[in-house]
């Protein structure tokens, strides 16, 4: 799929997908929606990638939807405004997240994500990073769930995310008041993990995810990041010692971890010959079963 309103890199197993709507910081539309879309369905699949990296063309990381057809920008009607800018449209080849969309994909990627937040992030702009595992704001970044203030509710599946990255009265405080709040309130808050320089935001992100790419073993990390989403909720562990006892198990006579222990002892970076494209484990996906 060629991309309108991406920009793709890939080097040293790190994918840096970019939003390149610069004239609009950045703005969302359906368009993008579908291509940030089509772009995690291709990296889950590419075992090439071993983590990605989300970031913002400019001086912003993105404004939030487009709102260039003024008061009636939402209006996805026939004739209104918003049917061009947020209608439907074709959806990527091959798609498989049952209508969830980019969310779908992100979540449900095998590989992790980083949101390098270089500028603003707004309503939308926001949310799309949360499905995402981390996320590094620039200092001077402003950020805000502000769907209250313009009559929306949130989207994006936020009102599941945020509750479990922030906690709920946080999430209810930055909801409810739809204000705009700073990179250092997101970091007391816990939605970001790091607050750096605006010329660093990129290069943080970036070196985690080579830090992933060259120390862990892909098929972990993909089992991981379901197993930390998919059960934070939960009231007890039992569920999910039902899982991770038996994962253990399975992974104990692989290949991969006898490389990691190898190259613990020899004292060099492991070479982890397990592929997600060929060697998940049977019991993957559990939630399915």
């Amino acid at each position: 799929m060629a991309y309108e309103t991406l920009l793709t890199d890939l080097s040293g197993g790190v994918l840096t997908i970019t939003l390149n709507r610069p004239e609009k910081l950045n703005a969302y539309t359906a368009q993008m929606g579908r291509e940030i879309e089509d772009a995690f369905l291709a990296a889950d699949e590419n075992d090439d990638v071993r983590a990605i990296v989300v970031t913002g063309a400019g001086r912003g990381f993105c404004a939030g939807a487009d709102i260039s057809g003024g008061a009636s920008s939402f209006d996805t009607s026939a004739t209104g405004p918003g049917a061009k800018l947020f209608g439907g449209g074709a959806k990527p080849s091959g798609a498989r997240t049952n209508g969830a969309g980019f969310v779908g994909a992100i979540f449900n990627c095998r590989k992790p994500s980083i949101a390098a937040i270089n500028g603003a992030a707004v309503g939308v702009g926001l949310t799309l990073t949360l499905p995402m595992d981390i996320r590094i704001a620039a200092n001077d970044a402003k950020l805000g769930f502000v769907f209250a203030r313009r009559g929306l509710v949130p989207e994006a599946g936020s009102a599941w995310f945020l509750p479990r990255i922030v906690g709920m009265s946080q999430a209810m405080r930055w909801c409810l008041s739809g204000k705009m709040f700073g990179a250092e309130e997101a970091l007391n808050g816990g939605l970001v993990s790091e607050v750096v320089e605006p010329d660093q935001v990129l290069a943080t992100a970036q070196a985690i995810a080579r830090e992933i790419a060259e120390e862990t073993a892909p098929i972990s990390i993909a089992l991981t990041r379901q197993m930390l989403w998919r059960f934070s909720g939960d009231g007890d562990p039992f569920g999910l010692l039902k899982v991770d006892g038996p994962l253990a198990v399975d992974l104990g006579a692989s290949g991969d971890v006898k490389e990691g222990v190898a190259a613990f002892l020899e004292k060099r970076k492991p070479k982890f010959p397990g592929k997600v494209s060929t060697d998940m484990p049977s019991r993957y996906p559990w939630w399915n079963a």
